[in-house]
């Protein structure tokens, strides 16, 4: 039997190498077959899920709170001592030095991910711009964010702070940060499906067990994740879930 593991589109491209060699440990020490999907954006991932082919999700805490509320996943581990922040930016050249700079009707260049643009919003709160007052300007990638900010085609873009510390050194050196998040209370979540209870304690033993073994160091480095993994129970996931909530109010 072959499990499907998904991995939310929002990791660096640098990151691709980690994620396989992780999926080859796990399936290595659990004795269980993994299927590594990785889906090219929020829409790819949306499509897997509704077909019901992902039985393991690394997801992102928007996400992570409709799986587990509405689909019934559970939580059983993150990212230790990793959290999910994010970072406002404008091109070195904007002449912005802090979000009181930016108007309303300023552009802002934003990926599909909801929990970014969740943080970004309420760290937009201080120049009094709501949701409805930013021209948005979608884009596929990080990557391109960064460019339509160098270039002056918006105002600001939107980043996972890890997103942003992944982009080049040249990149970054034609970027201001106007601002980043420091909640250090939301992370992405790795869930199950129910119908994998049995299989479950296997994975979940070896994924916690990175770390101890010779040659974990070099997956976890692979990963930007250099504590590994560690537990989170239902309580803790639902106390992450009443955060997003909060913030959407």
């Amino acid at each position: 039997m072959t499990l499907h593991f998904l991995i939310a589109p929002d990791f660096a491209p640098e990151r691709f190498a980690g994620w396989h060699m992780l999926n080859t440990t796990l399936q290595r020490r659990s004795g269980i077959g993994l299927h590594l999907l990785t889906p090219a954006n929020a829409h790819e991932q949306a499509e897997l899920l509704t077909a019901g082919k992902a039985d393991l999700v690394y997801a992102n805490p928007f996400d992570a709170t409709d799986m587990i509320r509405t689909h019934g996943y559970l939580p059983f581990a993150r990212p230790a001592q990793h959290y999910d922040e994010m970072v406002i930016a404008t091109g070195a050249e904007s002449g912005l030095s802090s979000v009181d700079d930016l108007k309303p009707g300023c552009r802002i260049a934003l990926t599909e991910n909801k929990d970014v643009k969740l943080i970004g919003l309420r760290l937009l709160e201080p120049a009094d711009l709501t949701e409805a007052l930013i021209e948005w300007v979608p884009v596929d990638s990080y990557q391109a964010a960064a460019r339509r900010a160098i270039k002056g085609e918006v105002e600001a873009s939107f980043f996972l702070a890890d997103a942003f510390a992944s982009l080049t050194r040249m990149t970054r050196s034609q970027l201001r940060v106007l601002v980043e998040s420091a909640i250090s209370d939301i992370s992405h979540v790795l869930l199950a499906h129910p119908r994998m209870a049995e299989q479950l304690p296997a994975i979940e033993k070896a994924l916690l067990g990175l770390g101890q073994t010779t040659g974990d160091a070099d997956v976890l480095e692979a990963l930007g994740l250099p504590h590994g993994f560690e537990p989170m129970t239902q309580e803790e996931a639902e106390f992450m879930i009443d955060l997003m909530d909060t913030l959407l109010d």
